[in-house]
Order: C-alpha cells, then structure tokens, then sequence
C-alpha cells in the first residue's frame, strides 16, 4: 500500500503541489544557509591560525589616522550627534510606513480609512518632533 502524502490543489489547472516537494525546496535554502555559515567559519579560523601574531608596543598603540595619539584613547562626543541621528533613524524608518498606506489608498474601500490613518500617524510624528522642540533637543547652541 503506498503512503499517503498531502496533496493540495493549486489554481487554473496547473496540477497538484505534494508537500514533500513544496519542504524539499526549504531544504535547499537551509543547506545554502548552512555552507554559507562553514565557509564564513573556516575563512574566519584559517585567519587566526595562519596570521603572524607578535604584539610589540607599536602595534598596541591607538591607531589615529598617521597621527601619533595624543592624550587619552576616549573621545568626548557631545550628545546632540547622537539626537540628531536619532531623530533621522526615527523619521527615516516611519515614512517606510506610509508607503504601504499610499499602496493601499489606491485600492477600492480602503480610501477613507487610509487617509484618517495616515494623518493619525503623521500626528503622532508631528507631537513628538513638537516635544523634542520644546524640550531643546534641537537646540544647536
């Protein structure tokens, strides 16, 4: 008796799609991962084992560019760098939201609903850019 297998139809006659074809081409990608992750790995470990290691004082040195370093190896940054890459990172990843929103207006029933959304969104942005302003985030001096 043969073994049953699952079996699914697919649209427009193109035939039925067997599960252990629609697994085998997972397994496929799972292998490509896995030599992928060895190759990095044996890159990585023939690198350490064939690389010359001697650490002489010169090469324990904070490296700056040619310049001989110079005080301490810590930097001081001030903090509004970071605020403003931040806030950058922040609107940079929402306006990815509203793509799919402006995808969506076109389609037929989703108009209005989109639209409310979307400006519900950009309020959100808006009290929070307000906020930061009011605070003195963005303050330069």
């Amino acid at each position: 008796m043969p073994e049953p297998t699952a079996v699914a139809e697919t649209g427009a006659g193109a035939g039925p799609v067997i599960a252990a074809d629609y697994f085998q081409s997972y397994s496929v990608v799972g292998l490509l991962a896995v030599v992928g992750v060895l190759f990095v790995a044996v890159a990585f470990g023939a690198g350490r084992l064939l690389r010359p290691v001697v650490p002489t004082p010169e090469k324990l040195l904070t490296y700056e560019c040619g310049v001989d370093p110079v005080g301490e190896g810590w930097a001081h940054t001030q903090v509004r760098y970071y605020v403003y890459a931040f806030l950058y990172v922040i609107f940079a990843v929402d306006s990815i939201f509203l793509f799919p929103w402006a995808t969506v207006f076109a389609a037929p029933g989703y108009g209005a609903t989109t639209l409310v959304e979307t400006f519900i969104f950009l309020g959100f942005l808006a009290v929070g850019l307000l906020y930061a302003y009011k605070k003195g985030v963005l303050e330069w001096t």
